[in-house]
């Protein structure tokens, strides 16, 4: 792969999480470019790698999902760089990310993780993001590593009922 190459991959990474105000998935990231047949995934895994390394995105992975954002440097790089960046690859981004916002940015909203506290102590932290604001964070505290993950697992599809039912019972007049 040549550097121009290379650096026109680097370039349409930075963009795609410039235009998002949420961090996304590395499947997130390399489905737009794999859909537009630009390169192959291992060439995006090296650009990826080198963003990281090069500190233009970062990285914080929970459970099985690691996410990315754009860091000040990696603007900082778009900027520079934009031009590089044809307008009809601009515009098949901005059309790709309008017609997935919703499900980009769903995949992201609603986190769960856990870890162990102490023996026989495991804490679910699940939490719930509406433009890039907490707007439910939880941590619970149960017994076995299987209550933990059977929590996170049920979290994004009860999370919305969770926050509704907490809602309705703390402004709920005795």
């Amino acid at each position: 792969m040549n550097s121009d190459a290379l650096m026109l991959y680097k370039l349409i990474i930075l963009y795609i999480l410039n235009r998002v105000d949420f961090p996304l998935t590395n499947a997130q990231l390399t489905a737009f470019i794999l859909e537009k047949g630009y390169t192959n995934y291992f060439n995006i895994q090296q650009v990826i790698s080198e963003l990281i390394e090069d500190a233009f995105i970062t990285i914080k992975t929970i459970r099985n999902s690691t996410l990315y954002r754009i860091t000040e440097s990696g603007s900082e790089t778009l900027q520079l760089f934009d031009h590089l960046i044809s307008q009809g690859i601009k515009d098949d981004i901005e059309t790709y990310l309008k017609e997935n916002k919703y499900e980009l940015q769903e995949e992201v909203s609603t986190l769960a993780d856990f870890y162990q506290m102490r023996k026989g102590e495991f804490a679910a932290h699940l939490s719930v993001i509406e433009r890039s604001t907490p707007i439910i964070d939880l941590t619970l505290v149960v017994t076995t590593e299987e209550e933990a993950e059977q929590i996170c697992n049920n979290w994004k599809e009860k999370s919305s009922d969770v926050y509704s039912y907490l809602i309705t019972s703390l402004l709920e007049d005795n």
